[in-house]
């Protein structure tokens, strides 16, 4: 019931509101898509990053925390 009064309440016809859900929804899997891009490549800058440190940083940075042979 009270889906139906909404619709009633609405001032766009059907076919404009219908689009403009799907515009709203790809919008959000843009936003999403955007979201994992970016977070991807933060990931991929940190490790390559951490793959042009000296020896001593990565030292100073994780310790003595090696297995010893």
């Amino acid at each position: 019931m009270a889906k139906r009064k909404e619709e009633s309440n609405s001032v766009l016809p059907e076919d404009i509101l219908a689009k403009l859900k799907e515009t709203k929804n790809e919008l959000l899997k843009e936003e999403q898509r955007l979201s994992e891009e970016k977070e991807a490549q933060r990931l991929f800058e940190r490790k390559e990053r951490e793959k042009n440190l000296s020896f001593a940083e990565l030292l100073e940075r994780h310790g003595d925390q090696g297995n010893k042979f």
